[in-house]
């Protein structure tokens, strides 16, 4: 199993905004291959920002590196830059490999 994971400081009253981004956009991900889920989980509110965090699950590295080069990866992610006044800065990327898991 392959994570990745992106986590976003929002501006508190925009949450309602990128919630909504989210649950209308299309992210292309049903039809990669070796893709297996995703998750956007809103977290606490830290006063400056709500902390949200997106993530998928590969089967493995190289069907993630696959779609970030893929037609799919590309479409998913037009128009990202028009929602910049969301965020506080940038999303962090954090890439995991798991080392165990139970089912």
């Amino acid at each position: 199993m392959y994570l990745t994971m992106n986590r976003f400081k929002v501006v508190p009253d925009k949450t309602q905004a990128f919630e909504d981004l989210w649950k209308m956009r299309d992210s292309h991900l049903k039809s990669v291959p070796g893709f297996r889920a995703f998750h956007l989980l809103k977290g606490e509110n830290h006063g400056d920002h709500v902390l949200y965090a997106s993530h998928t699950i590969w089967e493995d590295e190289s069907s993630f590196r696959d779609w970030t080069k893929s037609e799919a990866f590309r479409m998913a992610h037009k128009g990202a830059k028009s929602s910049g006044d969301m965020y506080l800065a940038a999303p962090d990327l954090e890439i995991f490999e798991a080392v165990q898991v139970l089912e």
